[in-house]
């Protein structure tokens, strides 16, 4: 847990090409032996960084949110724009990642299932399971304006999940 949070601080702070081993050693204030036994590549420290952030991002998300559907997906909103102003100012540590390893298969597939989780945990919270892709399609609109709209992405997110609901109840 710990090289794991490290590894992620660094990588957040630092990007995935511009941080050496030893920074990264230092993040994670282990030994570099320590930290080659948990992770032998840097594949493998990123892979372990990007984990430690998936199971972050999915629990500031959706652990206890509203009951009333759409309560939770306005929460939810809520909870990315704050997610981006304390974590993410330049946006998807994933994209990121793949960016800076475009021929890293594992990280294009991790990049998947981190988006495709957390679509389906807002599909769950909200019961828009006819929507499933509108409801991504929210989340990555959020994340990608976020650095030019800001607060107003949550807003302009918010008035697009209420349409969803009205056209669910029309269904």
């Amino acid at each position: 847990m710990k090289i794991a949070a490290g590894l992620e601080r660094a990588f957040a702070q630092h990007g995935f090409a511009q941080i050496g081993v030893d920074g990264l050693r230092e993040a994670t204030q282990v030994s570099l032996r320590t930290l080659y036994k948990y992770c032998p590549s840097r594949e493998a420290m990123v892979v372990t960084a990007l984990e430690h952030r998936h199971q972050r991002y999915l629990a500031h998300l959706l652990d206890g949110l509203p009951t009333t559907p759409t309560q939770a997906l306005d929460e939810a909103f809520e909870r990315i724009g704050n997610w981006m102003l304390e974590n993410a100012p330049q946006g998807c540590l994933f994209k990121s990642a793949v960016a800076a390893h475009p021929d890293s298969e594992l990280l294009h597939q991790m990049l998947e299932r981190h988006k495709l989780e957390v679509c389906d945990g807002l599909v769950r919270a909200t019961g828009l399971t006819s929507h499933r892709d509108e409801l991504l399609f929210l989340h990555e609109a959020i994340i990608h304006s976020w650095s030019i709209m800001g607060s107003r992405a949550i807003s302009s997110a918010k008035g697009f999940g209420q349409e969803l609901f009205r056209q669910a109840a029309q269904q």
